[in-house]
């Protein structure tokens, strides 16, 4: 996913209103948007290095986007929005080799009138499969989702059991927007039921994939898969 303008270097400010973020340049405050629901634990610390983009569209209300922010000196993708579009190249290119039996790939696909999953892969055997972009790291090479409780992932395994049961594969892939980590786990002290559920969900035959990603302020490219930690 290559960025199509340059990204401009500042320094993180804040966050605030969940989807706000003040950044200094050029000794002028911007505020950004910040596309990223989760708390970012670890991410929000004042004077740290953060890449925004500008938006194409004139109009829009805020004219930024927070794209990266810089921790211990390593690039963190931040930019929720970008996870699908870095899967989805990959998908093109065939590059996740556990997923390769497909000639059409369909973005958004309801399963059914209350949820709809990242993208529905057609083949052989109909596969479903959900994305969740994952930044948090506690420990060292250690990658942990999620960084808040979350309702709506729990609902979205529940979904992928049900949709096993009738026939379709299930993945869901977490997207580690970083490069230095070598082992992901479910954050279970954050949000025991999530793992619960997790844990349910693997026994049920959803299948769980993880990746690193290559990231500079050019471009987030996904790239190693990561060893699950299922304790």
């Amino acid at each position: 996913m290559i960025f199509i303008k340059p990204l401009l270097k500042t320094i993180f400010i804040k966050r605030y209103k969940r989807f706000f973020a003040d950044v200094s340049f050029n000794n002028e405050t911007l505020t950004a948007h910040c596309p990223n629901s989760g708390s970012m634990l670890g991410l929000l610390n004042p004077g740290s290095i953060a890449y925004i983009s500008r938006a194409d569209n004139d109009n829009r209300k805020l004219k930024y986007t927070l794209e990266i922010i810089e921790q211990n000196k390593e690039l963190v993708g931040v930019n929720t929005h970008r996870t699908n579009k870095i899967v989805e190249e990959a998908l093109q290119e065939k590059k996740i080799k556990k997923i390769n039996n497909y000639n059409k790939i369909n973005k958004e696909v309801f399963f059914n009138k209350k949820t709809r999953f990242d993208f529905l892969l057609n083949g052989k055997k109909n596969t479903f499969i959900e994305v969740k972009n994952v930044t948090l790291m506690r420990k060292n090479l250690i990658a942990e989702f999620p960084d808040a409780v979350t309702t709506r992932g729990q609902k979205h395994i529940k979904n992928l059991i049900d949709a096993k049961k009738k026939g379709y594969d299930c993945y869901i892939i977490f997207l580690v927007q970083r490069q230095n980590v070598n082992l992901f786990k479910i954050a279970k002290d954050i949000d025991k039921e999530y793992f619960n559920i997790f844990i349910k969900g693997k026994k049920s035959g959803v299948k769980y994939l993880c990746f690193s990603s290559t990231i500079s302020e050019k471009e987030i490219k996904l790239s190693n898969e990561i060893e699950i930690d299922y304790s």
